[in-house]
């Protein structure tokens, strides 16, 4: 089990605003994940950009509305999920699903039958 870094748009607001964008690489950096809540869309596409210019890693972006779609396009990798809110996430992203419950589907099943078949 893994180390989850959950962060919300206020904390967030502060951290970027003081220029502090050290402290999330380094504390993201030892986290298996990254949760940004109640967040604007700049903050979120500011924390995925922030990670993929500061550490060798792909990053992956998940949502289901307009205000997610700065962050889905500035991801490695990003999924739209269908919802209520529109289809604004679901055209800017890489890949959809219907619900969040299979995204570990997607990413477990699918992404590793992928790997292996581009790995040959």
């Amino acid at each position: 089990g893994g180390v989850a870094l959950v962060i919300d748009g206020k904390a967030l607001g502060h951290v970027l605003e003081q220029g502090m964008h050290h402290a999330i690489v380094r504390l993201g950096s030892v986290c298996s994940s990254v949760v940004c809540c109640r967040s604007t869309p700049v903050q979120k596409q500011q924390v995925v950009k922030t990670m993929k210019e500061a550490l060798p890693i792909r990053t992956l972006a998940i949502g289901d509305g307009a205000n997610d779609v700065a962050m889905i396009q500035e991801a490695h990798v990003g999924f739209g999920v269908m919802g209520n809110e529109g289809m604004q996430a679901v055209m800017s992203s890489d890949f959809v699903i219907g619900q969040f419950r299979f995204l570990k589907r997607a990413l477990l099943l699918h992404g590793r039958w992928n790997y292996l078949r581009t790995g040959l």
